[in-house]
Order: structure tokens, then sequence, then C-alpha cells
């Protein structure tokens, strides 16, 4: 669905999306996708579907969503991001085009964060990403751009370019699906309760991070080790209960897997929230 919808959907979609670049196929082997280090890694990540067609004049618009690392190495909830535009040119056909942006660093976290117009490639250095272990290693020997960017398109255009399109907040998308008016920033920056059902999101960017050990948040944590040391707690012992709760309603290893999984979020983000209340506000 590349038309805009409600934030639960563009969580989905964004789902497929990132599972597209990022899990082996018949088709695509490791050396064809993104390397887990880089999604590891990274400060926040950010999906889009856009639609381009046009005849002489070409039109493009889309939707998806964008999520942050937060201080202690969990996701943040996903804040609705849209872009639309025009181009010129001789052009004639119809296409659509995924991408998933890995936002490297903390400044291009933080321009998702003003809730205006973010333009690609202003100030933030923007680069064709890296794939496979080849594009893992020139990363670690030569480093990498502010955002890396990845697409896969369907149709009649040769392709696209994202560099200098113009991404905006859905403002009223994220009012609908968090239940009051709140800003991308304090979405991004954990200081929103995420409503439930999102658990699939999540899942498909930890089995990536789990494929390396992840190097400290570059934000650094604002956490005392005790606090952590509550959450690990409370997510192993609510992994525990869902998986014996899979298991007791039939479901075997699958059902057990998936309890565990949803224990353990709904453990960490009980924490994350008492962390919320007594957390001071990030500076402006």
């Amino acid at each position: 669905m590349v038309l805009p919808s409600s934030l639960r959907n563009e969580a989905a979609k964004a789902t497929k999306i990132i599972r597209g670049f990022t899990v082996t196929t018949a088709e695509k082997g490791p050396d064809s996708l993104i390397p887990p280090s880089l999604i590891a890694d990274a400060q926040g990540i950010a999906v889009l579907q856009v639609l381009k067609g046009g005849f002489l004049v070409t039109a493009r618009g889309g939707s998806g969503v964008v999520i942050a690392r937060l201080p202690d190495g969990s996701w943040s909830g996903p804040s609705s991001i849209s872009i639309a535009g025009l181009g010129g040119g001789f052009q004639i056909g119809l296409e659509v085009t995924d991408f998933l942006f890995i936002l490297n660093s903390s400044s291009s976290v933080k321009a998702f964060c003003k809730g205006g117009n973010v333009t690609l490639g202003g100030n933030l250095s923007i680069a064709a990403g890296p794939v496979g272990r080849s594009g893992e290693a020139d990363v670690a020997a030569k480093g990498g751009a502010a955002i890396y960017t990845y697409a896969k398109t369907k149709g009649l255009f040769a392709g696209i370019s994202i560099e200098g399109a113009g991404i905006i907040e859905r403002k009223e998308t994220n009012r609908k699906f968090y239940g009051r008016e709140v800003t991308a920033r304090e979405i991004l920056m954990g200081q929103v309760e995420v409503p439930s059902g999102l658990e699939s999101l999540y899942q498909a960017l930890e089995v990536q991070s789990s494929h390396v050990s992840r190097k400290p948040s570059k934000r650094g944590s604002t956490r005392s080790s005790s606090s952590r040391g509550v959450q690990r707690g409370a997510s192993t012992a609510g992994g525990m209960a869902g998986g014996a709760a899979g298991r007791a309603a039939g479901g075997g290893q699958m059902g057990s897997m998936a309890g565990s999984y949803a224990g353990s979020r709904a453990a960490s983000n009980a924490v994350a929230s008492q962390d919320r209340r007594t957390a001071p506000a990030p500076p402006a």
C-alpha cells in the first residue's frame, strides 16, 4: 500500500520492507543484503515507500516511519513521515520504490525531531549504502556517511533519486496513534509510551542486532547501571513468563518464542515508562 495510512499499517509495511533488505532468500544471499552491523550500530532507521509516475512532468509521493535508538540500546516508538514532490524531464511510466535509510549519527536523528521539512543531502551527507561482507569491510576501513540509503524499485522508470527530497512529519497520524498531541521529538527521544501491536517491527530490527555485538550508543546513556539491571531482569522474567504461557496455550516452540518476545517487550516498556517519569527532560 503506497498511499498514506494509519501508523499501525505504516509500521507493518516498514517491517516487510526491512525484512526485504535484510533477510536471505533463495534469490538473495548475504552478499546482496544490508550488513547486520550497520543496523546494530545505527542511531535510527527510516523507511519510505514512494510512488512515482508521470507524463512529461512527474510526481512522487509516499509515506513511512522513522524510529530512533534510545540511550539504553532499545528502539523508540515510530513517527509517521511522508514525502511529495514534482519533477521535470521527458519521462513516462509508473514505479514504486521501497527506501530504507540508516541514520548513522545523532545529527541525522535530530533532523527528524524538528517536526518540519527534512531535506536529504542538504546539511547531512547521504550515500548509497554498502551491501554484503565486502561493503561492511569498506565502511570499517574508510568510515561512512551520516545517512545510508537503500532502494528497490519495480516499474518502468530506470530509477528514482531521493536526494534533495523533502520529508515531513505526519502530525495527525501520530496524534491518532498515540492518543494525544505528540511531537516527533518526544517520540524519537523515548518520552512517549508505545502502544502494543508493534512487536514485528522491533523483532525485525533486533534480529539484525543480535547477529553482532553492538557498540554502546553514541548519544550516551542517561540511565544508571542499576536501572539497566532492573530492565534486564524484568525483560528476562517477562520473557520466561511469556514463553511458558505460549507453551501452555499449545503453541509449541513458535508459541514459546512469540510469547517470550512479547513478554520481554512488555516488561521492558514498563521499566522504560518508569524511567521517563523520573528522568529530566532532554535539552531543547
